[in-house]
Parts: C-alpha cells; structure tokens; sequence
C-alpha cells in the first residue's frame, strides 16, 4: 500500500511548540501507523538551536547579553549535529515520516538529493561536501540538516535559507564548522522566487525521491 503525503504549513511557530507539537505528531503516527506521512512548512523567530554533537555548546560565540539584546533565545534539542540558527527568512521544513528501511544515512542521502534538485530548479547548483552536513554551493552553506528518529520515524529535518539576516550567524560557528560561510538564496541568485514556489517545488522533489522511486 502506498503512503500517503500530507501537507501542512505552520506559518511562524516558536521553536519550542514546534519541538513539542512534532513529538505529538510522532507519538500519534507511532499508536496508529496508518496516519499519513507528514511534510511540515514553519519558520521560527531567531532561534540558536544546540544539536547533540558533543561540545557543540562551545560554538557559541555570543553571551547572554548579547542574546538578549539582538532578540535571539537559545535552545537545546535532541536532533543530531552541531548548533544552528533559525530565524525569519529561513524555510524550515519538518518531514514526520515512517523509516521502513531503518536506514538513517540512506534518509540523510535522499533529503539532500531532494533539497538539490530544489535548488537545481532556481538555477543554483549545490552539493554536498565530503565530511560535512547540508547543502553547500562551493564553500558557502545553504542548508543545514539535522535529524532525530523515534520508532524510526523521523522528525526535525531542514533549513533553508532564503532570505534571512545573515548577520545572526556570526554569533555562532555554524554547525562546528571554520573552513566555509553561511549564504542565502537572496545572495546567490538576482530574482529571488516566491516561498510558495519553493514550497511546492520541495513537495515535488520530496515525493519523487521518497514514494515514486520506492514503487
């Protein structure tokens, strides 16, 4: 029997309820795995989120202070990787789905071809780099992933930067790494698309690679 997909745009969402309401979703999906899959659509307000890594804590730059003053809460999660930001002007997208195969690099692999063939779409040719997490466009990181599974079904997921105040990023060293930068859509391409557009390009993509070649 095929899945089906279902769709739902948050809009903004604290990064907290969203941490919450995924567990919820996961939890349900769980007790009744007839639910459909899910494919989530947020942005949160400006969020540091520290990963599992180990001394992931210590690429925080900025002090409390600092935090404070510039509108930026801190948050510890349970996804895997290293600290992030999320802020206005990032596409957050969280896949709630079933891992019948129980293989999460095989997960990791199909996200990123997805979020490449995204970008492929608008014309930017990213990649992966050896070693590293997320989508880069040479030297300069696009989109970072990090994900978590519970009962093998997946949650947290990715962020892609679209527009947002890039400035944030210098309060942290994003995702552990000293050898590349932090760019956004707005600063790779002249004409930025529509979120709508991308949004419904990534459900595209994201059915091609995760059902219709599994049939």
């Amino acid at each position: 029997m095929e899945q089906t997909l279902k769709i739902i745009d948050w809009g903004f969402k604290n990064y907290s309820d969203s941490l919450d309401d995924q567990i919820a979703l996961v939890e349900a999906k769980k007790a009744d795995p007839s639910l459909p899959d899910l494919l989530i659509f947020t942005e949160h307000n400006p969020v540091f989120t520290i990963g599992s890594r180990t001394g992931a804590a210590s690429h925080l730059l900025w002090n409390q202070q600092t935090l404070k003053d510039k509108g930026i809460e801190l948050h510890k999660t349970n996804r895997g990787g290293d600290i992030t930001y999320h802020g206005p002007g990032q596409l957050i997208i969280y896949p709630i789905i079933h891992l019948n195969n129980r293989d999460l690099a095989d997960y990791l692999r199909k996200l990123e071809i997805v979020m490449i063939r995204v970008l492929q779409s608008f014309a930017i040719e990213a990649s992966t780099r050896e070693g590293k997490t997320g989508i880069w466009i040479d030297d300069r990181k696009i989109c970072a992933i990090g994900i978590a599974v519970k009962s093998w079904i997946s949650y947290h997921g990715l962020a892609l930067n679209i527009n947002p105040n890039l400035t944030h990023f210098q309060g942290i060293i994003p995702c552990g790494i000293t050898d590349g930068s932090v760019t956004s859509l707005q600063n790779e391409i002249a004409s930025l698309p529509e979120k709508n557009l991308i949004k419904e390009r990534f459900v595209v993509e994201f059915k091609s690679v995760f059902y219709e070649l599994s049939h």
